[in-house]
Protein backbone atom coordinates (compact mmCIF):
# COMPACT_ATOMS: atom_id res chain seq x y z
CA UNK A 1 0.00 0.00 0.00
CA UNK A 2 1.56 3.16 -0.77
CA UNK A 3 0.36 6.82 -0.19
CA UNK A 4 1.45 10.32 -0.09
CA UNK A 5 0.47 10.84 3.60
CA UNK A 6 0.80 7.58 4.99
CA UNK A 7 2.64 6.87 8.13
CA UNK A 8 6.37 6.49 6.99
CA UNK A 9 6.10 7.38 3.67
CA UNK A 10 8.27 10.62 2.45
CA UNK A 11 8.97 12.27 -0.80
CA UNK A 12 11.76 14.62 -0.90
CA UNK A 13 13.33 15.80 -3.65
CA UNK A 14 17.41 16.48 -4.00
CA UNK A 15 19.40 19.42 -6.31
CA UNK A 16 22.84 19.70 -7.30
CA UNK A 17 24.13 22.98 -8.26
CA UNK A 18 25.50 23.25 -11.89
CA UNK A 19 29.29 22.39 -11.96
CA UNK A 20 28.89 22.88 -8.10
CA UNK A 21 29.55 19.45 -6.51
CA UNK A 22 32.76 20.50 -4.59
CA UNK A 23 34.18 24.09 -3.62
CA UNK A 24 37.03 26.55 -2.61
CA UNK A 25 35.30 28.04 0.41
CA UNK A 26 36.33 30.87 2.69
CA UNK A 27 34.57 31.88 6.32
CA UNK A 28 33.40 35.27 7.14
CA UNK A 29 37.23 35.63 8.08
CA UNK A 30 37.95 35.83 4.27
CA UNK A 31 40.62 33.77 2.47
CA UNK A 32 41.96 33.54 -0.95
CA UNK A 33 43.38 31.16 -3.48
CA UNK A 34 45.67 31.41 -6.18
CA UNK A 35 45.95 28.93 -9.32
CA UNK A 36 49.27 27.39 -10.99
CA UNK A 37 50.19 29.60 -14.16
CA UNK A 38 47.77 29.02 -16.72
CA UNK A 39 46.96 30.20 -20.55
CA UNK A 40 43.43 30.49 -21.62
CA UNK A 41 41.50 31.36 -24.80
CA UNK A 42 38.61 34.01 -24.71
CA UNK A 43 37.66 37.19 -24.01
CA UNK A 44 35.66 36.91 -20.25
CA UNK A 45 36.01 35.12 -17.25
CA UNK A 46 33.15 33.46 -16.19
CA UNK A 47 32.77 31.95 -12.62
CA UNK A 48 30.19 30.28 -10.49
CA UNK A 49 30.01 31.01 -7.17
CA UNK A 50 27.64 31.69 -4.66
CA UNK A 51 28.41 34.54 -1.40
CA UNK A 52 26.17 35.01 1.70
CA UNK A 53 24.30 38.79 1.26
CA UNK A 54 27.62 40.42 2.95
CA UNK A 55 29.94 37.99 1.61
CA UNK A 56 32.01 38.78 -1.88
CA UNK A 57 34.61 37.76 -4.44
CA UNK A 58 37.32 39.46 -6.02
CA UNK A 59 39.90 38.11 -8.45
CA UNK A 60 43.20 39.59 -9.31
CA UNK A 61 44.72 37.94 -12.60
CA UNK A 62 48.99 37.96 -11.97
CA UNK A 63 52.28 37.45 -14.61
CA UNK A 64 53.55 33.82 -14.27
CA UNK A 65 55.53 35.75 -11.23
CA UNK A 66 52.85 36.23 -9.04
CA UNK A 67 53.36 40.40 -10.02
CA UNK A 68 49.86 41.63 -10.35
CA UNK A 69 48.98 42.76 -13.83
CA UNK A 70 47.77 46.75 -13.96
CA UNK A 71 44.25 47.16 -14.54
CA UNK A 72 43.47 43.73 -13.20
CA UNK A 73 44.52 44.02 -9.25
CA UNK A 74 42.16 43.19 -6.45
CA UNK A 75 41.64 46.78 -6.13
CA UNK A 76 40.74 47.09 -9.58
CA UNK A 77 37.76 44.52 -9.12
CA UNK A 78 34.45 45.84 -7.87
CA UNK A 79 33.16 42.90 -5.25
CA UNK A 80 31.09 40.46 -6.44
CA UNK A 81 28.06 39.09 -5.04
CA UNK A 82 25.26 36.95 -4.98
CA UNK A 83 24.95 33.64 -6.28
CA UNK A 84 25.56 32.83 -10.31
CA UNK A 85 26.46 30.06 -12.44
CA UNK A 86 28.00 32.52 -15.19
CA UNK A 87 29.41 35.90 -13.77
CA UNK A 88 31.73 37.72 -15.83
CA UNK A 89 34.62 38.97 -14.00
CA UNK A 90 34.72 43.13 -14.47
CA UNK A 91 37.82 44.75 -12.90
CA UNK A 92 37.20 49.14 -13.66
CA UNK A 93 38.15 49.01 -17.18
CA UNK A 94 35.28 45.81 -17.95
CA UNK A 95 35.55 42.50 -18.40
CA UNK A 96 37.60 42.05 -21.60
CA UNK A 97 40.68 39.80 -20.86
CA UNK A 98 41.29 39.29 -24.28
CA UNK A 99 44.50 41.25 -24.46
CA UNK A 100 46.60 38.47 -21.81
CA UNK A 101 45.09 35.25 -24.06
CA UNK A 102 48.16 33.07 -24.69
CA UNK A 103 49.77 34.81 -21.96
CA UNK A 104 50.87 32.30 -18.75
CA UNK A 105 48.68 34.26 -15.76
CA UNK A 106 47.75 33.24 -12.23
CA UNK A 107 44.26 34.15 -10.98
CA UNK A 108 43.83 35.49 -7.38
CA UNK A 109 40.75 34.91 -5.75
CA UNK A 110 40.11 36.74 -2.73
CA UNK A 111 36.98 35.37 -0.89
CA UNK A 112 34.70 36.36 2.05
CA UNK A 113 32.00 33.64 3.24
CA UNK A 114 32.01 32.71 -0.20
CA UNK A 115 31.90 29.18 -2.60
CA UNK A 116 33.92 29.29 -5.83
CA UNK A 117 32.50 26.53 -7.56
CA UNK A 118 34.26 26.71 -10.90
CA UNK A 119 36.01 29.06 -13.48
CA UNK A 120 36.22 29.64 -17.38
CA UNK A 121 37.67 31.49 -19.93
CA UNK A 122 34.80 32.37 -22.98
CA UNK A 123 34.56 34.56 -25.68
CA UNK A 124 32.41 37.43 -25.84
CA UNK A 125 29.56 35.43 -27.14
CA UNK A 126 29.08 33.89 -23.55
Amino acid sequence: EGSWHGKGNSLRRYTLRLDGFVSVNASWKGGEVVTRPLRFEGSRLLVNFATSAAGGLRVELQDADSKPIPGFTLADCPEHFGDSIDRAVTWNSGDDVSSLAGKPIRLRFALKDADLYSLQFAGADR
